[in-house]
């Protein structure tokens, strides 16, 4: 005899859609607010946060490649990622906060050793963008890797208005790490395929069955 479960229009641990989008709005509103707080930090010691940047190829920069993606070199570059990872991470989050863990933390180890493998001498990198593209990859792939109708659409939406972004992929803007933004993209599309939901089927009376 099988086991049923009859529909859940909850996440895996139980909340409603509104719990969810308030704790996905709270997190990431908590992570921005973060950026800004450091980059005042970091403005009033004369930039010495720079220091947890990554250089690459030396082996003791390998600790910074978590704490550069919270860094940034200014307040016009931190305000430059603030809008699209609030957004990103707002609708990424939505899904569960375990798996979005999930998602960042192979984002930005994929970005950070990218950027620590192929990055020119002589040069330090941080900021979150690589965190951004991260998302974005996760989200285009997300729907057609899971099989889900409306994180497709979801992914369609992404692609419509923050799309453009992948030009950053390339290396045509001086200053600009697309090592980063390249890594991030391959880290989010990579998690996608690495956290997906487990495949579910349709029993009798509509049931989900396992």
């Amino acid at each position: 005899m099988g086991d049923y479960w009859t529909t859940d229009r909850t996440t895996d641990h139980g909340t409603t859609g509104s719990a969810r989008a308030l704790t996905a709005g709270l997190l990431m509103g908590g992570w921005v607010a973060l950026l800004w707080v450091l980059e005042g930090i970091d403005v009033a010691t004369g930039h010495a946060l720079d220091t947890y940047g990554i250089s690459p190829r030396e082996m003791s920069e390998l600790r910074d490649v978590v704490p550069a993606a919270f860094l940034h070199s200014g307040w016009e570059h931190v305000a430059s990622n603030s809008v699209p990872l609030l957004v990103l991470g707002f609708i990424a989050a939505l899904a569960g906060l375990r798996r979005f863990a999930a998602v960042v933390a192979t984002v930005i180890v994929a970005s950070g050793l990218g950027v620590w493998l192929t990055a020119p001498e002589n040069t330090i990198t941080l900021g979150a963008s690589g965190v951004v593209f991260g998302l974005l990859g996760y989200l285009l792939v997300r729907g057609f890797v899971d099989r889900r109708p409306w994180d497709i659409l979801i992914g369609v939406g992404v692609a419509v208005v923050y799309g453009s972004l992948l030009w950053g992929v390339l290396p045509t803007q001086s200053g600009v790490s697309w090592q980063g933004h390249l890594f991030g993209l391959i880290g989010g599309v990579a998690a996608a395929f690495l956290f997906r939901r487990p495949s579910t089927r349709r029993g009798p009376d509509n049931l989900v069955t396992v």
